[in-house]
C-alpha cells in the first residue's frame, strides 16, 4: 500500500496493473454524455507547477474535475514563489488550507519526495528534473497494452536523450516491473554514468535496434536542461538518432512509434512518421486522462495502493 506516486519503481506489479486496469474503467467514461464520476466531490487536488507544462497540467486538471474534485492550480510565476518564499512554507500554506492531494512538478530532482514530509495529503510526482515522471510511463504502458495487447515480452527501444530524461528513467523502471524488454539506444554524450547497471540494454546503433523492436519511443532533446554542446549538430542528431521513414520501413510491421511531447518535428522524429497510423502520439494525450483519473481515485478516493 502507498499514499504518494513520486517513482515508478513504487510500483510493484500487482500495483502497476491495477492502476492500468482502472485506467481502462476510467477510459470508458469518455464516450458518455456525462464524464463525471462523484468519486473525489469534497477533495481538493493542487497543482503545484514550478515548471511550464500546458501537457501535463491540463491532463490532471482535466482528470480531476471528472472525479469531481476541485482543483487549484498554482504557478510558481507570478506567485510568492517570485518573491523568494521557499517550497518547504509554500507547503505548509497547503497543509494549512487541508488540501487532499498535491500534483507537484519541478526543477529540482527529490522535490516531490522532500515534499511528501510536510504534507499530509497525498503527493503525485508528475516530473522532477532529471529524476522521473511516473504517470507518463502509466500511460506509455497502457497505450502500449491497449495497442499491442500485452506487456510482458515486449521489447521496448528508447531512443534519444537519456541524460536529462526523466521519461526514460520511469519508462525503465515501470517496464521492467510489466516484464517488457527494454533497450537504450542514444549518442555516448547523452547516456548518464551508471547506466550500463540499470535493467536496460544499452546501444548507440538505432539502426541495428529496430528491427527487434514491438515499441519505439523517442524522446525529446532537452536543450533547455544542456550546458554544454552534447552533439555537433541538430542536423547530424537527425542523422543518427531522428525516427524517419527509411527506419520505419525497418520496424516490424505490427511496431509502433511513441514520443511523450512535446516534438521537435524534422529532428526527432520525421513529419511523416509522427502523423503515420502507427503513430500512438496523440492517443498518448487522451490516455493520460485515464491514466491520471486513475491514479487520483486509488490514491485519494479509492482502493489503495
Amino acid at each position: 500500500m502507498i499514499k504518494n506516486l513520486l517513482s515508478a519503481a513504487d510500483l510493484d506489479l500487482d500495483s502497476a496493473t491495477l492502476v492500468l486496469d482502472t485506467a481502462t474503467e476510467m477510459a470508458a467514461m469518455a464516450s458518455r454524455e456525462v464524464k463525471k464520476l462523484p468519486t473525489l466531490r469534497g477533495r481538493t487536488v493542487v497543482n503545484l507547477f514550478y515548471e511550464d507544462s500546458t501537457r501535463t497540467r491540463v491532463s490532471f486538471e482535466t482528470a480531476a474535475k471528472r472525479l469531481s474534485a476541485d482543483v487549484i492550480n498554482f504557478s510558481a510565476k507570478g506567485s510568492s514563489v517570485e518573491k523568494g518564499e521557499s517550497l518547504k512554507d509554500t507547503a505548509l500554506t497547503l497543509q494549512a488550507m487541508g488540501i487532499d492531494g498535491v500534483v507537484i512538478r519541478h526543477p529540482a530532482s527529490g522535490a516531490p519526495t522532500t515534499l511528501s514530509q510536510w504534507v499530509d495529503g497525498s503527493i503525485i510526482n508528475a516530473g522532477d528534473g532529471t529524476h522521473e515522471h511516473p504517470t507518463q510511463a502509466l500511460l506509455d504502458a497502457y497505450t502500449m497494452r491497449s495497442r499491442l495487447g500485452q506487456l510482458k515480452g515486449l521489447r521496448v527501444t528508447i531512443v534519444g536523450d537519456v541524460l536529462h530524461s526523466r521519461v526514460a528513467r520511469s519508462n525503465m523502471l515501470l517496464l521492467n516491473t510489466l516484464g517488457a524488454e527494454v533497450t537504450l539506444v542514444s549518442p555516448p554524450t547523452l547516456v548518464p554514468v551508471g547506466a550500463r547497471d540499470w535493467p536496460a540494454k544499452l546501444s548507440y546503433d538505432l539502426d541495428a535496434a529496430l528491427p527487434d523492436s514491438d515499441v519505439v519511443m523517442m524522446l525529446r532533446v532537452q536543450r533547455e536542461r544542456m550546458t554544454e554542446a552534447y552533439f555537433p549538430s541538430t542536423r547530424e542528431y537527425a542523422r543518427r538518432y531522428g525516427l524517419d521513414v527509411r527506419r520505419l520501413g525497418l520496424m516490424p510491421e505490427h511496431a509502433i512509434v511513441m514520443h511523450p511531447g512535446p516534438m521537435i518535428r524534422g529532428m526527432e522524429i520525421a513529419p511523416e512518421v509522427a502523423d503515420s497510423p502507427r503513430s500512438t502520439i496523440v492517443e498518448q494525450v487522451a490516455n493520460g486522462v485515464s491514466v491520471r483519473m486513475a491514479c487520483l481515485y486509488l490514491l485519494l478516493g479509492g482502493r489503495s495502493l
